[in-house]
């Protein structure tokens, strides 16, 4: 099994596209901090990209895109001595699925969000930059440009189910992006996604992820991955930052989470599907990683319509 993969099924990630975006002359466009994780791809011209709190612009250029995984505030410009206006009013007087800024086209931006689950800030959204950017141009970006080529067409020509499919192409455009950045920076992410980068750790992840049940021990992952158990433990604490059997009992706990939220399984059946032998055993190692009983997370993931839903807006670009 793939980590990433895993990750990304766990959390039920989804795609929202926005309305796009043209502009030209002297302009620039402010919007509010986003929810979930923001994506923009400029298609046509050149722009810069400010988010507060970050010292330096990223230059974008047609074929780069860009991640946002913070609630920042982030301002879209021609250049830094544009005046800025809100997005709001800019995108409320969009026609055939464009909001238009300044004058002229010259600049074409296609964007969207991505929604996750509750548990995406821990196990995904803090072991990434603030800002993940793919300039265009690079050999390992020609996914990327693919799935964004392919978006802008069925948003563009619109054949029957265009709105799905271009939704399920930005799905696939985020992996590239994290596989990218995992590739060209593995130093800039932290957490099991920089273990991603380092083959040995790598190894012991997916063998953990393949069969999260198994009672493994530090001795087995570290045959499966070809090294000794001291090498394998200080590497997984190093990059990890917790040791193999720590992240094994995590891992073991956000999939049985995800059982009390999605189904009516009693808490032992739940328990021996994740590699604990009881309904108390594992009842102790949930409290430990979560500070409740299974009981009380079910009946508090109960109270919500949508447990876990990280809602985006529609505010454009």
């Amino acid at each position: 099994m793939d980590p990433l993969e895993d990750v990304l099924a766990l959390l039920e990630t989804r795609s929202h596209l926005s309305t796009a975006l043209a502009a030209g002359g002297r302009w620039a466009v402010r919007f509010a901090p986003p929810s979930g994780v923001k994506f923009n791809a400029v298609r046509r011209g050149r722009c810069r990209l400010e988010v507060d709190g970050l010292p330096e612009p990223v230059e974008l250029a047609a074929g780069d895109c860009y991640l946002l995984t913070r609630p920042l505030r982030f301002t879209l410009s021609s250049d830094p001595e544009a005046t800025a206006v809100d997005a709001g009013p800019v995108f409320a007087r969009a026609t055939g699925g464009v909001a238009r800024v300044g004058t002229g086209d010259d600049v074409y931006l296609i964007g969207g969000r991505f929604s996750f689950g509750e548990r995406a800030q821990e196990l995904l959204l803090d072991g990434l930059p603030p800002v993940v950017h793919v300039p265009a141009g690079t050999e390992q970006a020609d996914a990327v440009e693919w799935a964004l080529t392919a978006i802008e067409q069925e948003l563009h020509h619109r054949p029957p189910a265009s709105t799905l499919v271009a939704e399920h192409l930005a799905v696939i455009m985020l992996i590239h992006v994290v596989r990218l950045h995992l590739a060209r920076q593995p130093h800039a992410v932290s957490g099991w996604l920089s273990g991603l980068a380092d083959p040995v750790v790598a190894t012991a992840l997916a063998s953990m992820h393949e069969d999260p049940a198994r009672s493994w021990t530090v001795a087995e992952l570290a045959q499966a991955s070809a090294v000794s158990r001291s090498t394998l433990a200080a590497r997984f604490k190093e990059t990890v930052g917790q040791g193999p059997l720590e992240y094994l009992t995590r891992w073991r706990i956000e999939l049985a989470s995800r059982q009390l939220r999605a189904s009516t399984d009693t808490v032992a059946l739940i328990a021996h599907s994740v590699g604990y032998g009881s309904e108390s055993a594992l009842s102790v190692a949930f409290k430990r990683v979560t500070g409740m009983s299974p009981g009380a997370y079910r009946k508090q993931a109960g109270a919500f319509s949508d447990p876990g839903a990280v809602l985006v807006g529609a505010d454009g670009a």
